[in-house]
């Protein structure tokens, strides 16, 4: 996988700690875990030899319950970091830095194809086979721009182990094939490889996902960026593979690549979690650095030499059909090279900065460029980047006119004039540094792969870990750097932007030929390359085609792989406690939980009586509730109190299918916040607010929200265009997924694109209003609360205050369906508190293909199936179906022999048996792939042990560690009780042939089955041509 950073981190448009969550364990609180992890940690000392290791340092890091020890490997130098710490769900990962100098992609390449079978493991693809034969809760491979990260996490000892000797001998030991290397890399192949007079064209995984990967504009901005500030090394070149450069990589460069940089001497360990670290290193020498020697490296990245003045560049892209504003597509951002991220108090002040600068309505950069409605959004690298060794600093709008590129530069620099002048309230320094308490108090449930994240970059460059984790200690640095120079931030601003000569204004326009020109350079490359072919050369790739072919329709014997059983599944699960009472006459659910001193607050609004012309606004709504202002605040001083008192306030849109129903749906919308419990009367005060006073008075502000949501949605088409084909492929084939497809699919992106459009937003504020009076309603509520038991024994008299605060509210509506149905929400007092769904019994699922032309070089293509609800007794069935055929069938079909980045099919819990294809060359040809898949399971061509393969594979989702702020939440939201988990549990583990070959035969036979299709992708004549496909 292509891991841009830069991209990734834009998003977040927050302080570096994003994500570094706590985890948790059951048994124990937070603090007791780290207590028992701590006492054994502590027992190493420095000096101390282990299995070939010397510990180096042992440090304790309370703030985030945890020990860190860190190590050497005596032979070779290999570096090693272990965080002890009470979680059950244990993760290793190593990392190499990964410096290419080129643009085939060779350390991408690299990274798939180590996975295609090693010296203990020879069989193909151990990779996606390990994930059929494991619990692991994790377990994937990651290119930045200078290091390749291989991860896993599990919360079983055995499979540690198991998984621990497939990955060290996959990264030190790998066969590399060249049948790998051209079908991961790249290759020249007949377009039908059965056929020697067919056409050679290109093909290879990494090929294709790169094609998709810089179809995405925000992706392809973000590589421009970083190619061109840091010009003179690694940076300057696209380490996941520029597509048209990726056919000039040799097998035998890759080869050397490997030789030169997945050496012990280049490598960085990391583990995490409560197994003993003895054995990992024990393992870790005894079957990998035991066997080398230590080398010199040549992998370090120099500074890059500083410009004497700055510098300025264009780009082009492909336009964007659903942009909010076709006129207005141009981006413009100006980014400076900041310090070395190995300095970690620098890098956490920066980082900080950034955040005051950039982060929400209050921050000058929001203010000056994001108000004034110039762009749609920031541009999509905005705020710290310290993904490269020295980090950056950029900020620019996209979605703006050509003609206002200059009016954008001005107010770039007079802003950072503004700040250096006036600098930042304390109270907002005093908000963002609470978000920074919530964030460590939060515990997450993959605490030890978002560790492994954050510490990545700056240890890559050989800055200290340990530093990195000890968060508290910059905490204190910081406010004493404050406190000794007031103006210590305004001189940042001075010394890293407005004397900084090394900045880089970087814009980028849509060119209507801009994909014209894509395809005619492919063209133009594969002419290039079969012009250099003699005939024996293309009879020489004809056969290494069929050879091709051949190996990956072959059944491989997988046996030398490590697995578990189905008899390591727990055969129960842990019940988690549940107490149903009232709050002011609302239903609410206590769930206790060792959260850390948090509360947990969610609430479901019913939609029943909303209009149905009211039902395309509800996303909107939702998007801009919490950010219009509320009572006396405007919307900034709103944002301030938000920062200041909770973690966050969101509200979303919730289509929740019956468990036991086809056509049975819960409609509604989640209110979602939390706070510490010091500040719990605060936040409620804020909802009770939103409730009795919104302010839907500001067209302005209302325009700045919708511009910056339709362009959000714009730009995720290309990052999750499966998602969108199956939304779509089940859009009428039960009633949940017509919503579904009004709230999440291709018809809200149009709709939001049409707002955006208006020139006259005054009709949208008179609606929302009306929208607000039926959701934000006592009356059709429940409410849900997460803490420890005093924050949940003091969230009760809290929320009764809320719920007076708000009676005024409190309406009976009729609703706008008839046909809805009463469920009691606690199993245990059927005549207790109650929730409304939509039954629809005369509901008529209908077929349709659908195909979106967008501008794209690859396809996303679903089908979906209607089958049974969750607590069907087929369910379990189908659920075993998908994942095995999945693994043994459709990976190999459309990834392997297609060339898609991925495929398979999933069962979801609304009833709905989905095919998909993920950034895929193919179209039509990849829906006959899914009808193959049909046939393959009907005729029985699978044994036992793909069966209990595909049953270890779905258990490790099933079993995968839940965070104390989600228990109890398949109960509030979709009424799934802990027996119904337990029934579905024993159902899987009992799943049978017989089972698998009746629902395939029953569910999913062509003549039997009720089924949507669509696919989203380039222009396709064959479907134009084909009548039975609606073409939008």
């Amino acid at each position: 996988m292509f891991r841009q950073t830069k991209t990734v981190l834009a998003k977040l448009q927050n302080v570096r700690l994003k994500g570094l969550h706590l985890s948790w364990r059951r048994r124990s609180t937070a603090a007791a875990a780290a207590a028992a992890a701590g006492e054994k940690a502590h027992q190493y000392t420095a000096g101390q030899q282990i299995h070939g290791f010397t510990v180096k340092e042992v440090v304790a890091v309370p703030e985030l319950f945890l020990t860190a020890i860190k190590l050497t490997h005596d032979r070779t130098g290999a570096q090693y970091l272990h965080a002890a710490r009470d979680d059950p769900n244990n993760l290793f990962s190593v990392q190499f830095r990964t410096t290419p100098m080129d643009s085939t992609g060779v350390p991408h390449i690299l990274e798939h194809t180590v996975l295609c079978g090693s010296q203990k493991y020879p069989c193909r693809d151990p990779f996606f086979k390990m994930l059929n034969r494991s619990l692991c809760t994790f377990m994937n491979a990651f290119t930045a721009s200078d290091y390749t990260m291989y991860p896993f996490s599990t919360q079983n000892a055995k499979d540690f182990q198991n998984l621990l000797s497939v990955y060290l001998d996959a990264v030190f030991f790998p066969c590399l094939r060249e049948q790998d290397f051209w079908q991961e890399g790249w290759r020249l192949e007949n377009e039908d490889p059965a056929d020697a007079s067919s056409p050679l064209v290109f093909k290879g995984v990494v090929f294709n996902e790169m094609k998709g990967a810089f179809s995405d504009n925000e992706r392809l901005y973000a590589q421009h960026l970083q190619n061109k500030l840091y010009p003179d090394h690694t940076y300057s070149v696209v380490s996941g593979g520029e597509p048209l450069a990726i056919p000039d990589l040799t097998w035998e460069q890759l080869k050397d690549f490997h030789a030169t940089h997945y050496h012990p001497s280049n490598a960085r360990f990391f583990t995490y979690g409560d197994l003993p670290l003895e054995q990992h290193l024990k393992q870790i020498d005894q079957e990998a650095l035991s066997k080398f020697e230590r080398i010199q490296t040549n992998t370090r990245v120099p500074s890059q030499p500083p410009w004497a003045s700055p510098r300025e560049e264009r780009v082009t892209c492909s336009p964007d059909a659903m942009a909010p504003d076709a006129a207005r597509q141009s981006t413009l951002c100006v980014s400076y090279k900041l310090g070395d991220i190995t300095d970690t108090f620098e890098a956490f002040t920066l980082s900080l900065l950034s955040a005051l600068m950039t982060s929400g309505p209050n921050a000058p950069f929001y203010k000056a460029l994001i108000e004034p409605k110039i762009g749609t959004d920031f541009s999509s690298v905005v705020g710290y980047d310290g993904s490269t060794k020295e980090a950056s600093f950029s900020i620019g709008l996209q979605g703006i006119a050509e003609c206002d590129a200059d009016k954008v530069k001005n107010i770039i620099r007079q802003t950072v004039d503004s700040i250096i002048e006036s600098g930042f309230e304390d109270e907002r320094i005093e908000a963002l540094l609470h978000k920074t308490e919530i964030q460590m108090k939060h515990q997450s449930s993959n605490f030890g792969l978002a560790l492994a994240s954050y510490i990545a970059s700056s240890w890559n460059h050989d800055g200290d870990p340990v530093d990195l984790l000890q968060i508290n200690n910059s905490i204190r640095e910081f406010r004493r750097a404050l406190q000794e120079n007031p103006r210590f931030l305004q001189d940042k601003v001075q010394h890293y932007l407005k004397e900084n000569s090394h900045r880089l204004t970087l814009s980028m326009s849509p060119d209507d030929s801009y994909l014209d020109k894509q395809v005619s350079a492919e063209e133009r490359k594969l002419r290039e390359k079969i012009a250099a072919l003699s005939d024996s050369d293309k009879k020489d790739i004809y056969e290494k085609g069929l050879q091709l072919l051949a190996a990956q329709s072959k059944t491989q014997d997988a046996s030398c792989l490590p697995t578990l059983k189905v008899s390591d599944i727990a055969p129960t699960l842990a019940v988690t406690p549940l107490h149903m009472t009232k709050a002011g006459g609302v239903p609410l659910q206590l769930c206790e939980q060792p959260t850390n001193g948090l509360v947990y607050f969610r609430a479901m609004c019913s939609l029943n009586t909303l209009p149905e012309d009211l039902k395309l606004y509800v996303p909107l709504f939702c998007s801009v509730i919490t950010k219009m202002g509320c009572g006396s605040l405007d919307y900034r001083q709103q944002a301030q109190q938000m920062e200041l008192k909770t973690g966050d306030m969101s509200v979303s849109p919730q289509v929740i299918p019956d468990c036991a129903h086809m056509d049975v749906f819960e409609q509604g919308v989640l209110l979602s916040s939390s706070c510490l419990e010091r500040n719990l009367a605060d936040m409620l005060q804020l909802w009770a607010e939103i409730f009795n006073s919104p302010r839907f008075d500001d067209p302005e502000r209302l325009r700045v929200l919708v511009m910056m949501s339709a362009q959000e949605l714009a730009n995720g088409i290309s990052d999750a265009g499966h998602i969108y084909a199956m939304t779509r492929a089940g859009h009428l084939l039960t009633p949940a997924g017509e919503l579904l497809e009004t709230f999440d699919g291709m018809d809200q992106v149009k709709f939001m694109k049409r707002i955006a459009e208006m020139s006259d937003l005054t009709p949208v504020l008179r609606t929302l209003p009306r929208i607000k009076k039926h959701l934000l309603n006592p009356e059709n509520m429940r409410c849900a609360v997460n803490a420890t038991p005093q924050g949940a024994s003091e969230s009760v008299l809290h929320l009764e205050n809320f719920m007076t605060d708000v009676a005024d509210k409190r309406k009976r509506f009729k609703a706008v369906r008839p046909n809805v149905i009463q469920r009691p929400l606690d199993v245990d007092n059927i005549s207790g508190a109650c929730k409304t769904l939509v039954a629809d019994s005369n509901f008529q699922p209908c077929h349709m293909k659908t195909f979106f032309q967008l501008p794209f070089p690859v396809n996303f293509v679903s089908e979906s199936i209607r089958t049974v609800p969750y607590s069907h007794k087929d369910y379990a069935s189908l659920c075993v179906l998908a994942r095995m055929m999945t693994a043994k069938f459709l990976h190999g079909e459309i990834r392997e022999k297609g060339g898609a980045y991925g495929g398979g099919a999933k069962m979801a819990g609304g009833g709905l048996f989905s095919f998909y294809s993920y950034r895929d060359p193919n179209s039509v040809q990849t829906l006959s792939a899914f009808g193959k898949g049909v046939d393959w399971a009907k005729s029985s061509r699978f044994t036992q042990q793909d069966i209990d393969e595909a049953k270890l594979s779905i258990f490790s989702a099933v079993d995968s560690p839940v965070a104390p702020s989600s228990k109890g939440m398949s109960v509030f939201l979709s009424g799934i009780t802990d027996e119904m988990k337990q029934r579905h549990r024993e159902r899987l583990v009992h799943v049978t042939r017989e089972n698998l070959l009746d629902v395939a035969e029953r569910y999913l036979t062509l003549g039997s089955k009720t089924y949507g299709v669509s696919i989203l992708g380039p222009e396709n004549d064959a479907i134009k041509k084909d009548p039975s496909w609606v073409v939008k």
